[in-house]
């Protein structure tokens, strides 16, 4: 690898990335702001967050329910967030007895309630057991928030709120997509705990009553 042609690469691919944030600032923001309103709607009602995904979407699932459980930046209770592509137990069993289109959806049958919202991670739109999962999430009368790429595909069309990505590129989309949960997160946070001070560590009582 010749040291010049790799810097050209990291320096045109990271301009890339930057564009894209600036043009889904743009075209997004609002919507954006829709859905962290709709998480902390669903949170304060005493409703959970659903997230799921697959790949790199399973891993971003994975990682926003833990900033709601644990923290993103302020000092405050716990907030209940679940993600359903951690339990190898239900993923195998189902997917066995079931089919692996039926990960989700069965998860959601399982413990979806009308106060929870579904959100779904799909760089195509298209992922079956996503869809499935959405659809049935909405039947059950949770309210479903949709992150997309490309044109946003199906998951566009069946979700109460669609987030689409602006691009056709795989990786800047997941990139965007952990930022728009980032931003979930941190809206959420000054949302609800206005006051809290962040980074200063509290007791499990004050937390409590947070």
């Amino acid at each position: 690898m010749k040291s010049e042609i790799a810097l050209e690469h990291v320096t045109n691919s990271l301009k890339e990335g930057a564009d894209l944030r600036n043009k889904l600032a743009r075209q997004c923001g609002p919507a954006i702001v829709e859905g962290a309103a709709m998480l902390a709607e669903c949170l304060e009602a005493g409703g959970k967050l659903l997230f799921f995904g697959n790949g790199g979407s399973a891993a971003d699932a994975q990682h926003l329910a833990a900033e709601f459980v644990g923290r993103f930046v302020k000092e405050r209770r716990a907030l209940p967030a679940i993600a359903f592509t951690t339990d190898s137990s239900i993923l195998t069993a189902v997917g066995n007895d079931y089919g692996f289109d039926q990960v989700f959806v069965r998860q959601v049958q399982a413990l979806g309630q009308p106060n929870d919202v579904a959100v779904g991670i799909s760089t195509s739109g298209n992922s079956p057991n996503v869809l499935l999962a959405l659809k049935e999430a909405s039947k059950l009368g949770l309210k479903t928030i949709g992150l997309a790429g490309k044109d946003g595909g199906e998951l566009a069309r069946c979700v109460d709120l669609a987030i689409v990505v602006p691009a056709s590129n795989t990786a800047r989309i997941q990139e965007c997509h952990i930022a728009i949960g980032h931003l979930f997160c941190e809206l959420v946070e000054d949302h609800m705990f206005p006051a809290q001070n962040e980074g200063v560590t509290v007791s499990p009582a004050q937390l409590k009553t947070a």
